[in-house]
């Protein structure tokens, strides 16, 4: 975290003008990040070759609006990942809105290792092509979520012969709310001030009020108490409003925050 002296704010005051005249309304959107953990099953490994995250945001079972995240493609051990223990596959954000269902696309190259031997998993075609798993999540204004991906290897193996495996996924999907945000707009639109959360000395998040519509939106906030401060542009005073609550999950709502000249 990253403490600015107010001195700096003021001085850079045209800067910031500069920035929020560029700046868009970016109150609609929420962080997902999507993580994946397993269940302990009985092998030395069990390793899944991902290569695709998908988000749909449509409801239903449409075949529009499926999104990729930033994913981390490979082959993952999934027995890496028990016991609490979970890795992050990607991230993005979304409009706000409903987030009906994931897509997980596998590659080819799935593998279990019993006694020392690692043997192929044999991957029907329809799951290298997605792997729907259903959510059904409501999405915040600046609120981070996180999709848990919770593979269950010993159910997800099917001895088929003496040495013939096959991969029939299952998985059940956690979504857990990870921060809260503060909103609000500004009065005079005009101020088009910087906004900042301020814990104790540090700031915690900037952000610039839309100049259009005066509305700011301070995100990925940890639950606690802040001081929100607004350094405006020349011509209007500085401001700040002191302890604002946050709760994770839900966007607290200052209204409209007057500028004086």
């Amino acid at each position: 975290m990253k403490n600015y002296p107010k001195w700096m704010c003021w001085l850079s005051v045209g800067i910031i003008a500069m920035a929020a005249s560029c700046s868009n309304d970016n109150t609609q959107t929420a962080t997902l990040q999507v993580r994946l953990t397993d269940a302990p099953g009985d092998y030395q490994e069990v390793n899944v070759d991902i290569q695709d995250v998908q988000i749909n945001a449509e409801a239903g079972n449409s075949n529009s609006g499926w999104k990729s995240l930033n994913v981390r493609k490979g082959v993952y051990n999934l027995l890496k990942f028990t016991n609490g223990l979970d890795t992050l596959l990607g991230s993005i954000e979304l409009p706000v809105g409903r987030v009906s269902q994931i897509r997980l696309v596998l590659g080819s190259n799935n593998a279990v290792k019993i006694a020392g031997q690692s043997i192929s998993l044999a991957t029907p075609s329809a799951q290298q092509s997605g792997l729907k798993i259903l959510v059904n999540t409501d999405l915040r204004a600046g609120v981070t979520y996180k999709i848990t991906l919770d593979f269950d290897a010993a159910s997800s193996i099917v001895k088929t012969g003496n040495i013939t495996y096959i991969l029939k996924p299952v998985i059940h999907s956690v979504v857990e709310a990870e921060s809260g945000a503060i909103k609000g707009m500004v009065d005079p639109v005009a101020s088009t001030p910087a906004v900042y959360a301020l814990s104790g000395t540090d700031t915690v998040e900037t952000a610039y009020a839309d100049q259009s519509t005066g509305k700011f939106l301070l995100k990925g906030l940890s639950a606690g108490n802040y001081k929100v401060s607004f350094a405006p542009k020349s011509g209007y005073l500085p401001k700040s409003v002191d302890n604002v609550s946050v709760t994770v999950g839900n966007v607290t709502d200052l209204g409209t925050v007057k500028i004086s000249q």
